[in-house]
This record gives structure tokens, C-alpha cells and sequence, in this order.
């Protein structure tokens, strides 16, 4: 008989004592390296994380003012007050 190698009397097994400890840590280093991967994938394709869009730069939201003001839907007065406000 081969009481050892068959589960009952320890040692003989494949996932008992420290190898089914370390089986798992890997297995559960491997589960969070694939989680962050996904994060990092996520993110890199432009998103900020947080759903939030991005301010516009000022010069950017002059320039739109710009375009309005072209397009007569603001006043002068208006375009140099927002880009006043603005700081630029």
C-alpha cells in the first residue's frame, strides 16, 4: 500500500501544505496584474478615470469665442469680456 502518496496521510498530495498556499498567491497575483492591465488600457485610450471631461485651456475657449463672436451670436463687448474673464 502507498498510504503516503494517496491524500490521506500528507505529504503525498499535490495541493497540500505550502504548495496550495503558493498555488493560490500566484493565481491571485496573476488576477490583479490582468485587473491593472485593464486599468492602464482603459485610461491610456484617453479617458481620465473619473468620467469627468477635461477643462478646455483658455486659449482654447477664446478661440470659441472667436468663433461665436464670427458667427454673430455674441456681441463684441461680450467676445472681450469672456476673454477678458478668461485671462488672455
Amino acid at each position: 500500500m502507498m498510504y503516503g502518496y494517496n491524500g490521506y496521510g500528507g505529504g503525498g498530495t499535490m495541493m497540500g501544505g505550502f504548495g496550495g498556499w503558493l498555488f493560490l498567491l500566484f493565481g491571485a497575483l496573476v488576477l490583479a496584474g490582468i485587473v491593472l492591465l485593464i486599468v492602464w488600457a482603459v485610461r491610456s485610450m484617453g479617458g481620465t478615470g473619473h468620467g469627468a471631461p477635461m477643462a478646455p485651456r483658455v486659449d482654447e475657449a477664446c478661440a470659441i469665442a472667436k468663433v461665436r463672436y464670427a458667427k454673430g451670436e455674441i456681441t463684441k463687448e461680450q467676445y472681450e469680456e469672456m476673454c477678458r474673464t478668461l485671462g488672455s
